[in-house]
């Protein structure tokens, strides 16, 4: 039985120095615990536990990379391995994608 190839989205080193962002098919909805966030293609639901990873994700978008989007979203450098698995997972279901850069 062939090995199915690992994920390309995010490995287990997560590169916060690549830009990312939300993926075209996800809703964000905000709640008071943090968010939900719903991929229309895939049908899956994350909810995003912490108020301050709603903000890096929200950044993700306008920043070069995701380590950007930690700074800009108040995350100190001490919490980014906990940020940097968070992020890890929503690449990992596709809720965040890489961003292609325009040549």
């Amino acid at each position: 039985m062939p090995v199915p190839p690992p994920s390309t989205a995010a490995g287990p080193g997560f590169d916060l120095d690549a830009a990312w962002r939300l993926h075209p098919q996800v809703a964000v909805r905000p709640e008071r615990f943090g968010a939900l966030l719903y991929h229309f293609g895939t049908r899956r639901l994350s909810f995003l536990k912490d108020p301050a990873l709603l903000a890096v994700v929200r950044e993700l978008a306008g920043r070069p990379d995701a380590r950007a989007a930690c700074r800009a979203a108040g995350v100190p450098d001490t919490a980014l391995p906990r940020y940097r698995a968070a992020l890890t997972t929503l690449a990992t279901s596709h809720m965040i994608v890489k961003r292609e850069e325009s040549p």
